[in-house]
């Protein structure tokens, strides 16, 4: 198949680039620089540029695949305060797709998030999240729109990604608590650090979307889940191992002064199930697990920072 991918370029963009095109596809990627683009090229991948903001680009681009896999997502403006901004940004480009697959059976997969769909539950792929108007739940409002477009003839599908896809490399949530644990000299859980979180590796992550462009059926939601749930003082207890700092509970009325923009996040109890997404597409995850791969030593080379884009 031709694919037209978003977000190409970046983290879990390039994994599922890397498999997509050893299973044989041609992967057309959204680039919005020449770095990315070059990068793309060098992958053996086509290089289309533009952003997400590009909407005839998009269209374009979708209209002339035989599949869309959209991963971006504007991050930088989303971790810098406007979440709002950064969600309606990726409905109008999910609606764009939309149109231009419309009456095609062509895939059109989406990256969701499962943090918080339904906290404190085990969450299974077909838990529906409650839509209350937040910032948070104007994404989840778009993977509800991206799987109605099966009735209008797209073959569309939802990958809720666990908070943490990690991996060496990794620039997100848990380089992002290691550069806390670095700056503030101690290794912090939020409360008695018993919220769960659910993990993927990056690699296990891209073959599930593989997969989900080439099999997954109409109005499926998947979970990019490989494990239901690790617990933030384990985390907290690795990278203090690794970093030789204290660990130390972060009393709710102090959180925000110590882990700034996480906060949020760090209070959401969110395990969640994959029996539903394994049954479906054969998706065995065979990546190392998130202790574990914290435990390997990668995520301390190099004073870590958040990813802004």
């Amino acid at each position: 198949m031709r694919l037209f991918l978003t977000g190409a370029s970046g983290w879990l963009g390039s994994a599922t680039v890397s498999e997509l095109l050893g299973a044989g596809h041609h992967v057309v990627g959204l680039a919005r620089s020449d770095a990315s683009a070059a990068a793309l090229t060098a992958a053996g991948a086509e290089a289309v540029r533009g952003s997400v903001d590009d909407l005839d680009v998009l269209r374009d681009a979708a209209a002339a695949s035989d599949g869309v896999i959209h991963l971006a997502f504007k991050h930088d403006i989303a971790f810098s305060g406007d979440f709002q901004g950064a969600a309606e940004a990726d409905r109008r480009a999910v609606d764009t797709f939309g149109d231009a697959l419309a009456g095609t059976d062509r895939p059109l997969v989406i990256a969701s998030g499962v943090l918080g769909v339904r906290p404190g539950q085990v969450v299974t792929e077909r838990d529906v999240p409650a839509l209350d108007g937040s910032a948070t739940s104007v994404r989840q409002a778009t993977a509800q729109a991206a799987l109605a477009l099966a009735s209008r003839g797209v073959r569309s599908c939802v990958v809720r990604l666990s908070p943490t896809c990690h991996g060496d490399g990794d620039n997100g949530f848990m380089a992002a608590l290691v550069a806390t644990a670095r700056a503030k000299g101690v290794s912090g859980y939020l409360g008695d650090g018993a919220t769960r979180w659910p993990a993927v590796h990056r690699l296990d992550a891209g073959r599930l979307f593989r997969l989900a462009a080439e099999k997954a059926p109409a109005g499926s939601v998947l979970h990019g889940v490989a494990e239901e749930g690790v617990a933030l003082r384990d985390v907290a207890e690795v990278i203090g191992r690794q970093l030789d700092v204290p660990v130390t509970s972060v009393a709710p009325e102090d959180a925000a002064g110590h882990f700034t923009w996480l906060t949020p996040m760090l209070g959401l109890d969110s395990p969640a199930s994959n029996a539903l997404t394994r049954e479906l597409l054969d998706w065995q995850p065979t990546q190392p697990g998130l202790l574990e791969d914290l435990g390997k030593g990668h995520y301390f080379d190099v004073p870590a920072t958040p990813a802004t884009s």
